[in-house]
């Protein structure tokens, strides 16, 4: 920013244009305006699941958004599970009434299935850090409700070893742009991964609970933002439920005065086993 800047400044002395804020202002918006065209000339916008060619950049085309299902009500109030028919407002789910989750609600923006999972697995394993700020769009809009002034914003936290391997943690980059588009502070180190798990693909629900008990701990350092905070985690695909319950019992052992739960997709409880396979 600085070099255009100092190009402006000169441009306006040399030509005996009075130098203003405004004008620079100005003249700096056109000018990236017009190198996002060359961009988009150079580099076409496609579609976030195929590649096909779209008018606009964060898109998808038509044949691809016809397989997407977003989760709209009716839901239960608590699990955000979609509910079959309307049951009424404030409905909660026979899972949630035999076993209340430690979380206070949960939402997502898509079910998981076959199109929703080419997504997941592009921003996961594929380096598309790019699908990050459109995924987190459709979130955002998901989970409105959860998006309350002074809510602080954490992602599902990646071992070490793991996220050395994968360079990012695809939750975290969810998380940050959650938060961005709406005003929040994203705070990624309130929560750690202390103990290196096995993948959860493939596991029964059961073996998930398991696998990722005394996983998760809340920083010395942390503590003082954790206690009292309302907090929304984040995280890429709610499945069984397994890990967001382990961390949310972290958060609210530390103190935390609520936890929210905010994913892209979420598995269908029918369909766990059989979709949730990379």
């Amino acid at each position: 920013m600085r070099p255009v800047l100092a190009a402006i400044s000169i441009a306006c002395f040399a030509s005996g244009m009075p130098f203003s804020t405004r004008l620079v202002g100005s003249l700096t918006e056109s000018l990236f305006s017009g190198l996002a065209g060359l961009a988009d000339l150079a580099v076409p916008p496609q579609c976030l699941m195929c590649d096909t060619l779209t008018a606009e950049p964060g898109a998808c085309c038509a044949q691809c958004w016809q397989k997407l299902r977003f989760i709209s009500e009716p839901y239960c109030a608590i699990s955000g599970r979609p509910f079959e028919y309307d049951p009424g407002a404030g409905a909660v789910s026979p899972e949630v009434l035999a076993a209340p989750p430690p979380y206070n609600r949960a939402r997502a923006a898509v079910i998981y299935d076959s199109a929703s999972k080419g997504l997941v697995t592009r921003l996961k394993y594929g380096d598309r850090l790019d699908l990050a700020p459109w995924m987190a769009q459709w979130m955002v809009r998901a989970g409105r409700e959860l998006l309350e002034p002074g809510v602080i914003v954490l992602p599902v936290p990646l071992h070490a070893t793991r996220r050395i391997g994968r360079r990012y943690n695809q939750s975290a980059e969810l998380a940050r742009h959650v938060a961005k588009s709406c005003g929040l502070d994203c705070r990624p180190g309130l929560l750690t991964r202390s103990r290196k798990t096995r993948q959860q693909v493939g596991l029964s629900a059961s073996k998930r609970e398991r696998n990722v008990a005394g996983a998760f701990r809340v920083p010395a350092q942390a503590r003082g933002v954790v206690r009292g905070s309302n907090l929304l985690l984040v995280d890429d695909v709610f499945t069984s439920g397994a890990t967001a319950n382990a961390a949310c019992r972290v958060l609210l052992r530390a103190g935390a005065a609520r936890v929210d739960i905010l994913t892209f997709a979420r598995v269908e409880p029918t369909a766990t086993e059989a979709l949730y396979t990379a």
